[in-house]
């Protein structure tokens, strides 16, 4: 068993999980509304992407004989100034669960909550890649600019991502 800092470190990181997935989904309906479908498609999959990240979190609760303690969720802005503007919010968003997975390995490798680095790991090399992805459409929607018919190309491919083989 983990102690309860631990314990109550992976809860709060569950939560964010879940939070991030909700404004993934606030952020794929401002897209639908806005006639982006490709966009709010790589969103949508974007959230099912954070909500598998909890439930694995979950999970290695669960299997540590754990309690989990879910959380509220907060609202999630559905209201963003533009297509730029919510991929903006979402690289903001990546970082702070990047930041939020780093202290957790920090208080776990404190706490010699091994197990727990281990599965840490997979999340510190997964937040890497999701920064980047993030990062590099943000550089693609800079480049557009206002160009509407850059904006569409570059919506119908956000629109072909497919779903990671595993699930996440």
């Amino acid at each position: 068993m983990l102690n309860q800092n631990v314990q109550d470190a992976i809860n709060r990181q569950i939560n964010m999980e879940f939070q991030s997935s909700y404004k993934y989904l606030g952020m794929a309906s401002f897209c639908a509304l806005q006639n982006f479908p490709g966009c709010a498609a790589w969103l949508l999959l974007q959230s099912q992407e954070e909500n598998h990240h909890a439930m694995r979190l979950r999970q290695f609760m669960l299997d540590r004989d754990c309690a989990v303690e879910l959380q509220p969720i907060k609202e999630a802005s559905v209201d963003f100034e533009s297509i730029p503007h919510v991929f903006e919010k979402s690289l903001e968003q990546e970082k702070a669960v990047s930041a939020s997975i780093n202290d957790l390995y920090e208080l776990a490798h404190e706490n010699k909550a091994f197990a727990a680095l281990v599965e840490l790991q997979w999340f510190i090399t997964e937040q890497v890649e999701e920064e980047k992805t993030v990062r590099d459409i943000v550089a693609k929607m800079n480049m557009v600019k206002d160009d509407p018919s850059a904006l569409i190309d570059l919506d119908r491919e956000l629109g072909d991502r497919k779903p990671e083989e595993d699930g996440e």
